[in-house]
Parts: C-alpha cells; structure tokens; sequence
C-alpha cells in the first residue's frame, strides 16, 4: 500500500498538480527537498521517458521510497519536433517564445501544429512504469496572455493560449494533467482500488 511517494522536483506548480490529482487516493506528495534528495541528475536522455526515468531512479536511490519524476516539453510538427527534450535550453529563460516565433515566421497556419508531451516516470523496489499524455495545439503568431510559463503564451488550444486561461483551464486538457490522471489509475490499481 503506497502512503507515501517523492515527486523528483522543487517545482512548487507541478507539486502542487500532483498533489490535487493524488490526494483522493490518500498518498502524500513529498517534494525532494522535502524528502531530503538534494540532487540534480544529468537528463541526457534523448526521449522524455528516459530523462523522467534519470530523475526518478536518481532520487529514488536517495530516498528509498516510490518516486515519481516527469519530463515534458514542446514538439512541434514543422520543426521536426524541436525543441522536444531540448525545450527548457532552446534558448535563454525567458526567450523561449521570441526564438520559436522567429523559427516559425514563415510557416503557413495549416502547418503550425505542435503538442506539449509529458512523461511521468514511477520506481519502486520492484516496479518501473512510465505513463506519457499529449496536449495537441498549434503555435500562434504572437505572445499573448499573463498566465502559465514557458511556451504557454504562443500555445494555441482552440481560440486561446494556454496563458490566457486560468489555472484551473489549463489543468483540464494540459499533458501533465492528463499524465497525472493516468499516474492516479496505476496507483489506485497497485493499492488494490
């Protein structure tokens, strides 16, 4: 019976995520620091899988209880799927959106899709599984909106970005979301739900 499980991060957004998604099932939600795992392995995989297995593994070898670590970025159809994995170094904080706007200047509307891609890692002593989601989208011509980070303000689902939309929105249909909903599933499973 899972009670208890590390989220390999400090991110106070995607902690506070998935302890709302988890909560039903009566687990707590540590983050590393909380659960004593300073460390900052090296994601040098080259799939969103292998860098959420890095994370988890690593902070699982310091815990010693299940963890769970996600990896996720922004893929976009006209760019061969970069950033991918390379999203958070793309280009400097906070230039992620000027740089992709540049790239994507000259792409018609009809080819601007693009899909923000998560991957959660879970490790126990005996389990490894992995849960990935999509949330399918286009890039838009300019930034817009105050809401969200990163690439959000040029994410269009529908008529908005992902940063026009309140937290709650955004919750609904984004990748880390849908993710979580399926990490719950396994884990209401391995409880005997």
């Amino acid at each position: 019976m899972i009670k208890k499980l590390v989220m390999a991060t400090n991110n106070a957004n995607k902690l506070r995520e998935a302890r709302e998604i988890l909560s039903p099932l009566g687990i707590e939600v540590l983050s590393q620091r909380e659960a004593g795992a300073e460390c900052e392995p090296d994601e040098n995989g080259t799939t969103f899988a292998e860098n959420a297995v890095i994370k988890a593994k690593a902070v699982y070898e310091i815990v010693n209880l299940p963890t769970i670590a996600d990896d996720s970025g922004l893929c976009v159809d006209a760019l061969g799927g970069r950033p991918g994995v390379y999203s958070a170094r793309y280009a400097p904080k906070g230039e992620e959106c000027a740089k992709l706007l540049d790239e994507m200047k000259d792409i018609p509307d009809d080819k601007r899709q693009a899909a923000f891609s998560c991957t959660i890692a879970y490790i126990d002593e005996n389990t490894l599984h992995t849960v990935s989601a999509d949330c399918k989208g286009k890039i838009g011509y300019e930034e817009k909106g105050e809401n969200g980070f990163g690439y959000d303000p040029v994410f269009l689902y529908g008529e908005k970005t992902l940063a026009e939309m309140t937290a709650e929105e955004k919750n609904k249909i984004s990748h880390r979301g849908a993710a979580l909903e399926k990490l719950y599933s396994f884990l209401k499973e391995r409880n005997g739900d």
